[in-house]
């Protein structure tokens, strides 16, 4: 008698976190042994006062494919999630996997289990760091951790991103020049800050801006944030900003000598690749959310210090690019020393990992998830 095949649900939520899943989606998709599936029910963009539910064309590039996406909830042996769900409980006795969309240095991921304290998540997680984080973390509750690696960048580390000059030519940009990458998050950003300076101090490289998704859709960050830099970009012949739907930033890691962020996963998966990047400064002492609580877990004027390049102005960018992407012999060792800190086996294998200890955790009847 055959062995039944498992079901599972990927519950993407949004369009950007499918980049967190695309090494285990292509894996699982393959296996015979899975029956797979796809819901993707938060995406809502602002159109003046009203949050109206947004699909984006991608997602028809995604069916013709051959993903099929499904807004059941029930029946699901497995359910892969980037984020905590409201409603886990609809989706009765199932595995809960909590594959981060977004890793670095913001305390949602602690607020947000805080949340649900009756759910029980099988939580992967990317390094020591994270592992040590969860275990001390009273928020952690009845979920599980399990050390990894980060899935998300094994295409990186497949080689899988390597033609750069293919990529630069797509968007018009110059294969011999060095490439800037700014890649802000949504708040707290640096994006008002240095929305003049970005463009002016890069003009003998590439400069690429990726914006958060959220900056697009206007429900969390406003609609002047992608507008900001439509207008600009038009102006700067060696810019590009990349579209919405443009939603996986691990190939322009690849391509990107540096990067700049503040408080962005980007700039912590940046540290990876052994290759340096540019913190904007905020005052974090002050970033708190509504109820008072800290918006980020480290310090970012503090984290990857030594390591990476820290400015406080727009000003500083065209100096501080040119030392990330000449870094002296003891950022590269305070780098070597966050690396390991922070990340588990950078081996292009994590997606391998997090699916065996998935099948041992289901096999051993770790689906019993709602009491």
């Amino acid at each position: 008698m055959s062995k039944r095949r498992i079901k599972l649900l990927f519950k993407i939520g949004y369009v950007y976190h499918k980049a967190a899943f695309d090494p285990v989606i292509e894996l699982l998709l393959d296996n015979p042994e899975y029956d797979i599936y796809f819901s993707l029910d938060m995406e809502k963009k602002r159109v003046f006062l009203f949050d109206v539910p947004f699909r984006s064309h991608i997602i028809r590039q995604w069916e013709r494919s051959g993903y099929r996406f499904t807004n059941e909830t029930t029946g699901f042996d497995i359910v892969i999630t980037g984020d905590t769900m409201r409603n886990a409980p609809a989706y009765g006795k199932t595995m809960l996997c909590f594959l981060n969309h977004g890793t670095g240095i913001k305390t949602i991921l602690y607020r947000n289990l805080a949340k649900v304290p009756n759910d029980r998540y099988q939580i992967f997680v990317e390094g020591q760091h994270r592992v040590d984080s969860l275990m001390s973390s009273p928020a952690l509750g009845k979920n599980e951790v399990h050390l990894i690696g980060l899935p998300k960048l094994d295409h990186y580390f497949q080689e899988r991103f390597d033609d750069r000059a293919a990529l630069l030519r797509r968007w018009g940009l110059d294969p011999a020049r060095k490439t800037f990458l700014y890649a802000p998050t949504y708040k707290p950003t640096s994006m008002y800050a240095v929305k003049g300076d970005i463009f002016e101090q890069t003009r003998d490289m590439n400069l690429i801006v990726k914006l958060h998704p959220y900056s697009w859709m206007g429900k969390y960050a406003p609609h002047k944030q992608h507008r900001i830099y439509e207008s600009r970009v038009k102006k700067y012949p060696h810019a590009v900003l990349l579209p919405f739907d443009e939603y996986n930033i691990v190939p322009y890691y690849a391509a990107a000598d540096t990067i700049m962020s503040e408080a962005s996963s980007t700039v912590f998966d940046f540290l990876a690749f052994q290759k340096h990047g540019i913190i904007f400064d905020l005052p974090c002492d002050r970033l708190k959310h509504s109820d008072g609580q800290a918006l980020l877990e480290i310090d970012n004027r503090e984290f990857l210090k030594d390591a990476f390049v820290h400015i406080e102005h727009g000003s500083q960018i065209r100096k501080a690019a040119e030392l990330a992407m000449n870094p002296t012999s003891e950022m590269r060792q305070a780098a070597d020393r966050y690396r390991e800190r922070y990340f588990y086996k950078l081996d292009g294998k994590a997606s391998e990992r997090f699916i065996k200890k998935m099948e041992e955790l289901f096999y051993e009847g770790g689906h019993e998830n709602i009491p």
